[in-house]
């Protein structure tokens, strides 16, 4: 098969200036034309154009007061959330330590009593040691009679 010149054809694209500048000409002409052909005058088209933009502004006021009640009940609400949480958790630390005093002192309570109880033992073992020693001494004297 022959390949053919006209196959190999490159397309060049050249962009020439912005999209915004037809645009804004546009804009320009077609303000100008609607002026020329406006079926209203100069000063009834500034007086609506007033009336509209203080239409615009009071929605304006009112979609920003509506987004601040918005953001205020957002706020209390998150607010009123985290100080519920940083109870619980005073609440939880203060029945943790509360629990930790309790566990050391049934600690103390039961380190005291088996030392008494050691002490006790001691003192009866002692006690039994000396009456072992003085039991052989007064059997050495023998009987008197």
């Amino acid at each position: 098969m022959a390949r053919h010149e006209d196959d190999d054809e490159d397309v060049v694209v050249e962009k020439r200036g912005s999209p915004v500048m037809p645009f804004l000409w546009g804009l320009v002409v077609g303000a100008a034309v609607a002026l020329l052909l406006a079926p209203t005058s100069g000063e009834e088209l500034r007086a609506e154009l007033r009336q509209r933009s203080r239409k615009l502004k009071a929605a304006a006021s009112r979609k920003v007061d509506e987004i601040q009640d918005f953001a205020a009940e957002g706020y209390e609400s998150a607010r009123a959330n985290l100080e519920e949480r940083l109870d619980t958790a005073k609440r939880s630390v203060k029945e943790g330590r509360q629990a930790a005093h309790d566990v050391v002192e049934a600690g103390r309570d039961v380190a005291h009593s088996a030392r008494e109880e050691l002490e006790k033992r001691l003192a009866d073992a002692r006690e039994a040691r000396r009456a072992a020693r003085q039991a052989p001494a007064a059997g050495d004297e023998g009987p008197t009679a």
